[in-house]
């Protein structure tokens, strides 16, 4: 199985580390004209024929950001093995400020996997110009905030990133930065001098001989046209295994779009505005907590999760949380329920004591309140019938989405770069067809709760 853009099935499928993560390729496709759809668990082959004979993209949200490597040696292969059967080009998607360390979210690991399961060599590319995050001889650079034009920052002086509280970036340069999560492998990168040179691919494929990861430079138009030739000529030759951002999907798109080959169908336009919101935030970072302080000065019921009794567990805690919620929409066009208003939250101190109580560390906090806040949402949205929802939070929102019992997610619309506005697929009818968006800690100005109302 090669990469034939011309002709009919999936050209692409990716299994993002996490879920908001997960929705910006998702965008990426959608956007340039490409039909796909992001699911919990792999389809079969039979399920996209029977159900989804349309789709050229196909995407699985994960929760490795948050897992260690004997997670991911327990269960990626198999989810490799069977995106390897429904697409010649598989990507697995991290963030774009590609936080990760060693014991956990281990990115390195995950090119290991990928690896054995597809065979030949890895390209890793991690820059994405739409959100201002930037590689230039291998090293990384990014904004204060997706969307904005706050300074550029070296990743590792990054005022967020490099203090992450479970992944703070402390090395920009990439090669480095992986070599400590795979050392065995053999890692280099590919300059922009050489990207966009005559004999690029001859180059490429002489540097991949000699190495087991190569990362390419991509900070601009060009660089990014170069890098989807690259990785289309790269995945012509059979099945190809790639590690990086949403910069994966942009510069193959816009590659492409170059060429002739999307859209393939119209992309989605924005869907207007909502009666009514609600937001579940799992973030700590401070852009999220600019975006809690915007809507509570805008009108929005503003309510801290009870975090302690959510680590201790039971479903009076969780019952109360959405008659809470319900009672608070019903005064308001807009609620958000956060378990951190930032990283200075007085929460932070007791939640980890409760999680230590029961055997667990902090690493646990995202799948235990992401699972309880899931829970709480469905409920939610089975009460009031809010048809428009947000889940803010790279870490938690993948275990969030899986408590509610969500099957798929297709894009309803633009929004912001890196957080569309999804419609949600599900058995569930209380849930299924409802909007929401996800978004990541990073991503969104002060008013983005603001703009998922609103729908543009």
């Amino acid at each position: 199985m090669a990469f034939r853009p011309g002709g009919s099935g999936p050209l692409l499928s990716f299994y993002g580390d996490d879920f908001t993560g997960s929705t910006d390729s998702l965008e990426a496709l959608a956007t340039a004209g490409v039909p796909a759809m992001l699911f919990l668990e792999p389809p079969s082959p039979d399920d996209l024929a029977t159900r989804w004979p349309n789709l050229r993209a196909v995407g699985v949200a994960g929760t490795s950001r948050s897992r260690s490597p004997d997670w991911m040696d327990a269960h990626l292969p198999q989810v490799f093995a069977k995106l390897r059967a429904l697409a010649p080009l598989c990507h697995y998607k991290t963030c774009s400020t590609f936080d990760s360390a060693p014991e956990v979210g281990n990115i390195g690991r995950a090119a290991e996997i990928g690896q054995a399961v597809f065979g030949g060599k890895v390209l890793v590319v991690v820059g994405v110009v739409r959100h201002q995050r930037f590689v230039v001889f291998a090293n990384l650079f990014a904004a204060g905030s997706v969307g904005d034009t706050h300074e550029i920052f070296r990743i590792d002086r990054h005022p967020t990133m490099s203090k992450h509280p479970v992944t703070p970036m402390r090395e920009a340069d990439l090669r480095l930065h992986l070599a400590e999560q795979a050392p065995q492998r053999r890692i280099a990168g590919f300059d922009f001098r050489r990207m966009l040179a005559p004999d690029a691919d001859a180059a490429l494929q002489a540097v991949l001989a000699d190495n087991d990861l190569v990362i390419l430079d991509t900070f601009d138009a060009a660089t990014t046209r170069a890098t989807g030739a690259l990785i289309a000529a790269h995945a012509a030759r059979g099945p190809a295994f790639l590690v990086g951002s949403s910069g994966v999907e942009y510069a193959l798109v816009d590659h492409l779009t170059n060429a002739g080959v999307l859209p393939i169908v119209a992309p989605p336009t924005p869907r207007g505005p909502a009666e009514k919101i609600v937001a579940v935030c799992g973030s700590c970072s401070p852009i999220t907590e600019s975006q809690i302080a915007w809507a509570e000065a805008n009108g929005f019921f503003v309510i801290a999760a009870d975090t302690v009794a959510m680590v201790e567990g039971g479903e009076e805690i969780e019952a109360r949380t959405a008659e809470m919620l319900a009672d608070a929409l019903s005064k308001s066009t807009g609620v958000v329920l956060h378990s951190a208003r930032g990283p200075a939250d007085p929460r932070l101190g007791p939640t980890r004591a409760a999680l230590e109580k029961r055997g667990l560390t902090a690493l646990d906090s995202s799948r235990i309140l992401g699972n309880a806040m899931g829970r709480v949402m469905r409920c939610l949205i089975a009460k009031t019938g809010v048809s428009r929802a947000v889940l803010a939070g790279g870490d938690s929102s993948s275990h969030t989405v899986d408590a509610m019992g969500v099957e798929a997610l297709a894009v309803a619309g633009p929004l912001v770069p890196g957080a569309p506005l999804c419609r949600i697929h599900s058995t569930d009818a209380a849930i299924d067809g409802v909007e929401m968006s996800l978004k990541g800690g990073q991503v969104g100005g002060p008013d983005f709760f603001g703009r998922v109302l609103a729908g543009r």
